[in-house]
């Protein structure tokens, strides 16, 4: 077997020897996740300077990666941020049916739409208004009615036209995105560079995959990842040995153990690269726990099932290539708001479709294809 083959879990296999430190620390965390979501004047709203705006309720971590590739676009507008957030907020009181928060959140997502329309469509370019104008009519009467089968308590209408509802707020989100938020080193400048996001749709032996890869948060390691998609580099890959709570895609035949580059010959190195949710751009080169952050909140944290993040070695935070690894959620080993990988490797996206099939993949499954099918324009 390849040196590199399980290079990802040298580390991982310390989490077993930390979970019991994981679980004592986690009301520590639970307490500490709030402060990234409350502005401090009880709106329980967090504005930032690079426009990453974010609203969640106190101790309750994002799960859904939909819901995280919203949060991540680089936008400035309370208005939209706040509906989202209200709408978001919903799934977390079906559960308990309770009916009451619920029918707040819609009203205060409709107040927003009814009191500050002007300034949420304000944030929307000149040039995209007419559609900007289209998508907020039909956020409006998506809320009202929401709100009928809401006092109907249908849970199951309600989760259904939620989900329908916040994907044509991620649409009206994407419209107010201007240009790309920063620039990336000019030491990795000669590295692919995703200015915008892909979605990449990757057949296997078992079904159908959806990932969104996400430039605005990782540029390279996205863009590595959308440009060895292109190249077709992952068709025919087998999926590798690994822990349970991973699966990992990506070492080629042969000998080498990631992308060599056919135009220099030598293999393709990816950085680690973290944005803290609020900072202008990206850490590169090192993890947050060297850098001395810990805890830090990130844009792209590993709290959904079907995280895509890039392997490498245990001690090389610059030593990835090719190799992928999908996060497989475990709340034993990485609960909610205290997530033992978040910092040490680079979350390039999310699968956003196919969880029932990743489910079932394991060792000996392969890829048969991998296409991206939107937002190939934005590989530089």
């Amino acid at each position: 077997m390849k040196a590199r083959r399980n290079f990802l879990f040298n580390w991982g296999k310390q989490i077993l020897k930390v979970g019991l430190i994981a679980v004592l620390l986690i009301p520590l965390s639970i307490g500490l996740s709030g402060a990234w979501w409350d502005d401090g004047g009880g709106s329980g709203f967090s504005s930032s300077a690079s426009g990453r705006k974010s609203q969640l309720a106190q101790g309750n971590a994002i799960t859904d990666p939909k819901a995280l590739l919203r949060y991540a676009l680089p936008i400035d507008s309370d208005e939209i941020r706040k509906v989202q957030a209200n709408l978001e907020d919903i799934s977390n009181h079906l559960r308990g049916k309770r009916w009451s928060p619920v029918n707040q959140d819609l009203k205060a997502a409709a107040t927003v739409l009814t009191l500050r329309k002007d300034k949420l469509l304000g944030a929307v370019p000149e040039n995209r208004k007419a559609q900007g104008e289209a998508l907020v009519a039909r956020i409006e009467s998506g809320i009202e009615e929401l709100q009928v089968v809401a006092e109907a308590k249908d849970k199951e209408q309600v989760r259904s036209q939620r989900q329908e509802l916040l994907e044509v707020v991620g649409e009206l989100e994407q419209l107010m995105v201007t240009g790309f938020p920063f620039e990336v080193p000019a030491e990795y400048a000669n590295l692919p560079q995703l200015k915008g996001r892909a979605t990449v749709e990757v057949t296997t032996n078992k079904g159908k995959l959806t990932i969104v890869a996400d430039g605005y948060s990782a540029p390279v390691n996205a863009g590595n990842f959308v440009d060895l998609v292109k190249r077709g580099f992952y068709d025919g890959l087998e999926f590798l040995p690994s822990q349970d709570y991973v699966l990992q895609v990506g070492d080629p035949p042969g000998k080498e153990e990631g992308f060599i580059d056919p135009k220099t010959k030598e293999y393709r190195a990816i950085p680690l690269e973290v944005l803290i949710r609020g900072d202008q751009e990206p850490i590169y080169g090192t993890t947050l726990e060297d850098a001395g952050l810990y805890l830090a909140p990130l844009a792209l944290p590993f709290s959904a099932y079907g995280t895509v993040a890039l392997a490498r070695p245990g001690f090389d935070p610059n030593g990835g290539s090719s190799q992928i690894f999908f996060f497989l959620f475990d709340t034993e080993l990485t609960p909610p708001g205290f997530n033992l990988l978040d910092g040490r490797y680079s979350v390039l996206g999310y699968v956003v479709e196919g969880k029932e099939v990743l489910e079932q993949l394991g060792v000996g499954d392969k890829v048969i294809s991998a296409k991206v099918v939107a937002g190939g324009e934005n590989l530089t």
